[in-house]
């Protein structure tokens, strides 16, 4: 959970990416060689990089996948380090591949999510961007946690899991709900085809996380959303 996230912000800050994650990692791989510990490893779903089918956890070991930002490769190489000590040293882990995690707790930067760039631009009255021809299945943060959790106690070592939501929306979707629930128009808003570097679509395969974690997300994307916009209109002091 403490690794640099977002692939504008691996391309920009690389070095403070590579080696919080690489490095840093590796360190905790380390540690648990020594100590024996369990781990649960957050990993991306960035590492599908270019790849346009429904993503299951398995294609990641039968397909050659370009990973097209540096972010998205930190994580896979997060994912092989593991895997090898895992060989060399029978250390037990469990990776996650997390898609579009949102909500409260989000504070906004440029690098962070989609709903929580396009949430803070639209509550200050800021024009962005919306990419019309990428699909994403997003996914609010309670119901990330509670998966999380639930690998405590279901703790199938050597697996890796998709954690996403259940719902397959588009990015105009994601805008237009920010829009109606804080009744504003798009005159704002600058749509595009398609935005360079980024995975067009993001669909993931839950069903292994719903065998293995008990894993069935609870908040739609509605609720998700105006949950969110309201957590950030107390941060920020917009009425």
């Amino acid at each position: 959970m403490a690794a640099e996230f977002g692939r504008w912000n691996g391309e920009k800050y690389y070095e403070q990416m590579w080696t919080t994650n690489v490095i840093g990692t590796k360190h905790l791989i380390r540690l648990q060689e020594e100590h024996g510990f369990k781990m649960i490893f957050t990993s991306s779903s960035e590492v599908y990089g270019d790849y346009d089918q429904l993503m299951l956890e398995e294609i990641m070991d039968e397909t050659e996948i370009r990973q097209i930002n540096d972010y998205a490769m930190s994580k896979w190489v997060n994912e092989m380090q593991i895997l090898n000590s895992q060989a060399m040293y029978q250390t037990e882990t469990v990776r996650v591949r997390l898609f579009n995690v949102y909500g409260p707790g989000e504070y906004y930067s440029p690098y962070r999510s989609v709903a929580a760039l396009f949430i803070y631009r639209a509550l200050h009255r800021m024009p962005y961007t919306v990419y019309l021809n990428h699909t994403r299945s997003s996914l609010y943060i309670d119901d990330c946690a509670a998966v999380l959790a639930n690998i405590i106690s279901r703790f199938h070592a050597g697996e890796v899991y998709n954690i996403a939501g259940n719902e397959a929306h588009d990015i105009k979707t994601l805008s237009d709900l920010i829009l109606e629930y804080l009744n504003q128009d798009d005159h704002l808003i600058s749509y595009q085809e398609s935005e360079p570097f980024t995975t067009r679509d993001k669909i993931a395969d839950i069903r292994k996380a719903e065998r293995d974690l008990g894993f069935y997300p609870k908040v739609s994307l509605k609720q998700g959303i105006g949950a969110t916009i309201e957590w950030m209109k107390k941060v920020y002091g917009i009425e």
